[in-house]
């Protein structure tokens, strides 16, 4: 038996509690970075690329340092990487209140920021999550946390709001990074067993699972997919707040919008998380991929109202994190648990590629068009690739020798 299944206080479900909240924080604190852009570049007299350039720079941080993140935490468990991410992330936070020139605002929001992501987010969180349950429940308990994780942007989007009309964007972030602090005693409950690894049948070097990853068709097929998933929601996370801002919104409105996309998310990651249980996930991955398209489409095409900026909200929000459940299950499916923090890693430094040009694109096309569409129609037309790209991936397991990977 897998050493992490033995009797004793850090029990399955406090693993997946503490992980759902450490997604909560850790996701709900970035989700609110968006309402910076206006004020702080107005503040600063930078150009809204300035600001998406350090965005766009946490997401490459957080993705290239994925992998490495969750191969720590398949060696040493979840719980030391989550603690050293909050360390990071709390500095990102304070440091972004003194902008002392935009190379240092990088530094603080891009790099530090998006090292501390990669230890306190879903690679790493759901690695430990998906080690602690058995096959048959694994893809429920990872829309679970997935579900908590998301109940984050509904939650810290007002607050965040709330902080910057009280306390300005500088008492603003010295207030998210007090908040961030709660991550480290959180990681004391996803402490795992150093030699989890035993428990395991087939014995693999963590550079044989990645090669074998990479050998694997379906395994591309579905780290390719994320790069859409990457470019797609950072885009619309980053960038609508101004967007509508453009559009004559009060930013109440933006804010709403955000919330509500947070809400249905909830909805959304635990309904897949429950579908990947009982159809066949690839094709949850594609119809989430298109139906994205067809939300987009729809938003620019109607006339746009607060009502329909409402709705927009709601249809994204069902579909917005929602690849996240059945990804990561794909992936422990076919490979198993042992390197599953590395695998989903590397797979989400792809998402995280697609963000950080989804973040940048957005800022650089507006400085040189005056608009988003062609960034809204990139989108659409990555959606409907994404969706085609996850229909032939296989779903079974990988079977070594006489031992099965799951």
């Amino acid at each position: 038996m897998n050493p992490n299944h033995r009797a004793g206080w850090r029990t399955p479900s406090l693993v997946l509690v503490c992980g759902g909240l450490v997604l909560m924080i850790g996701m709900g604190l970035r989700h609110g970075f968006g309402l910076f852009l206006q004020p702080m570049t107005s503040d600063l007299h930078w150009g809204r690329e300035t600001f998406a350039l350090a965005l766009a720079v946490q997401n490459l941080v957080w993705g290239a340092s994925q992998p490495f993140a969750g191969m720590l935490a398949d060696k040493h468990g979840a719980g030391r990487v989550v603690a050293g991410g909050a360390l990071l992330y709390i500095a990102g936070l304070v440091l972004m209140a003194y902008p002392i020139a935009p190379w240092f605002f990088v530094l603080a929001a891009g790099v530090l920021i998006g090292m501390g992501l990669s230890g306190v987010t879903f690679a790493v969180v759901q690695g430990a999550i998906g080690r602690r349950y058995p096959p048959e429940k694994r893809s429920m308990a990872l829309g679970i946390s997935a579900a908590i994780g998301s109940f984050g942007q509904f939650a810290m989007l007002p607050m965040t709001q709330w902080l910057l009309t009280n306390l300005g964007w500088h008492g603003a972030l010295l207030a998210m990074g007090a908040i961030a602090v709660i991550l480290a005693p959180l990681a004391i409950g996803m402490v795992e067993n150093r030699d989890h690894a035993a428990g395991h049948l087939f014995q693999q070097s963590a550079k044989e699972a990645m090669a074998e990853a990479l050998r694997h068709r379906g395994y591309l097929l579905l780290t390719l997919g994320f790069f859409v998933c990457g470019f797609q929601v950072v885009f619309v996370g980053v960038h609508l707040p101004a967007f509508l801002a453009d559009r004559g919104f009060q930013p109440h409105v933006a804010v709403t919008a955000l919330m509500l996309v947070g809400l249905f998310n909830i909805v959304g990651t635990y309904l897949t998380g429950w579908l990947g249980g009982h159809m066949p996930k690839r094709w949850i991955l594609s119809a989430i991929y298109v139906g994205r398209s067809v939300v987009i489409v729809l938003f620019l095409w109607l006339p746009m109202t607060e009502a329909t900026v409402y709705a927009f909200a709601v249809s994204l929000g069902l579909l917005w994190l929602s690849t996240v459940p059945p990804t990561n299950a794909i992936v422990a499916g076919v490979f198993g648990t042992r390197y599953l923090a590395m695998l989903a890693g590397f797979a989400f430094f792809s998402h995280q590629i697609g963000s950080f040009l989804g973040a940048w694109l957005g800022g650089y096309l507006y400085d040189r068009t005056g608009g988003y569409d062609v960034v809204w129609w990139i989108s659409i037309a990555l959606g409907v690739v994404a969706g085609l790209l996850n229909l032939p991936i296989d779903e079974r397991a990988i079977r070594r020798g006489s031992v099965a990977a799951a």
